[in-house]
């Protein structure tokens, strides 16, 4: 009896402990949701070439100079800096990488953005951006969109599984490098 009556002591005491969440406790949506790009668009890890995880922050209204200025390094995208894993030795633009995880940073400019990949990883922003992490900086062509793209996007098209090109799309901007299995 008396470990019958234990047993439901305890069971009290660690049920009443516990915290009951209700749905107001739960964050709302980021206003820069965090979404990812991919190639190719396989479910198995050991088919791709690349995954970038970014936030996607919003014109607006607000003009694309103001929120990536041009000569300046952005954190490509909104929150945390971008990551990109290559699971591939890769050329990246005309720039040999390793497999691996990296950062990636881009400074915008008229005809070309310079699109930086680093070694520094989890970094908020570009606020601690430290040029001497950069594993390569490379050129991406910039062309002008017909219609303007209110968030932030990144998508890879191609249609062999280890050539792509990587696009980033914003405003009526868009810059294109291509990344191709070493």
């Amino acid at each position: 009896m008396n470990k019958i009556l234990f047993v439901l002591v305890v069971v009290f005491f660690v049920s009443a402990n516990q915290q009951t969440l209700q749905a107001q406790d739960f964050p709302k949506l980021d206003k820069s949701p965090m979404d990812a790009a991919a190639h190719p668009k396989s479910y198995r890890v050991s088919d791709k070439l690349a995954k970038i995880i970014y936030s996607r922050p919003q014109l607006k209204g607000r003009s694309l100079s103001r929120l990536a200025p041009n000569g300046k390094v952005w954190r490509t995208g909104a929150n945390e800096a971008p990551e990109v894993t290559f699971y591939k030795n890769v050329m990246f633009g005309d720039k040999e990488v390793k497999a691996g995880t990296y950062t990636l940073f881009t400074i915008p400019n008229e005809g070309s953005w310079t699109i930086i990949l680093s070694n520094q990883i989890n970094v908020w922003g570009a606020y601690f951006y430290n040029e001497s992490e950069d594993v390569v900086r490379a050129e991406a062509k910039v062309s002008n969109l017909d219609q303007s793209v209110e968030a932030f996007s990144i998508l890879f098209t191609g249609d062999e599984a280890n050539s792509a090109i990587l696009h980033f799309a914003w405003g009526t901007t868009l810059a294109s490098i291509p990344v191709t299995a070493k």
